[in-house]
């Protein structure tokens, strides 16, 4: 069973994996500035959270095929961007890696390429040529596997309000070493000790 939930509303025994999510999107991507687009479609409600139950690759293609048909058939004013939570599914870093190449494949199959675009978040992401501890690693990690599916037009729109996006990248890596691995985690300590 899949649970669409708006950003906000915790609820049933998805409240762990949804809390989760949320404090990660407010503490880590808006609160670092991570992603200077986030703020404003968080802000006007327009982030669709959706926890999926799927625990095996076609499982997740087919919550993904969902969720990429929902945002095809809703208006970017009350849908702009879907987070497809995964609490079951990959959680080897290197398998969901691999899988982003079948995500990309769906996108074309369904004529969704060009139309939506799809960034993956794990919480073991490893950027190659670093260390797994490495704390700039933070910036493609979450708490759970995450396909954060957007509109190639609202990323185009996003793009020409902010002129130097091409260098959002290597910021947040500086930002991240700056804040350091203590800090990193600091931003999480509330989840830690709420489980303990």
């Amino acid at each position: 069973m899949d649970i669409h939930l708006p950003l906000g509303d915790i609820s049933g025994a998805q409240g762990d994996s949804h809390a989760a999510v949320v404090r990660w999107l407010e503490q880590a991507v808006i609160g670092l500035n991570l992603c200077p687009f986030a703020k404003a479609v968080h802000v006007k409600g327009l982030v669709r959270l959706s926890i999926s139950e799927a625990n095996d690759p076609d499982g997740v293609l087919a919550a993904l095929k969902t969720e990429l048909q929902h945002l095809a058939s809703t208006a970017a004013t009350v849908t702009d961007t879907t987070l497809l939570v995964l609490p079951r599914a990959f959680p080897d870093f290197f398998d969901f890696h691999l899988f982003q190449g079948e995500v990309a494949a769906l996108l074309r199959r369904l004529d969704f390429d060009g139309i939506f675009q799809v960034a993956p978040f794990h919480p073991r992401w490893e950027f190659a040529g670093s260390e797994p501890d490495d704390v700039e690693n933070g910036v493609g990690r979450a708490p759970y596997p995450v396909l954060h599916v957007l509109r190639e037009a609202s990323v185009d729109r996003a793009v020409a309000a902010f002129p130097e996006a091409a260098s959002i990248y290597d910021a947040n890596r500086r930002k991240l070493r700056a804040l350091g691995r203590d800090g990193w985690n600091a931003l999480f300590a509330e989840d830690a000790s709420s489980k303990a």
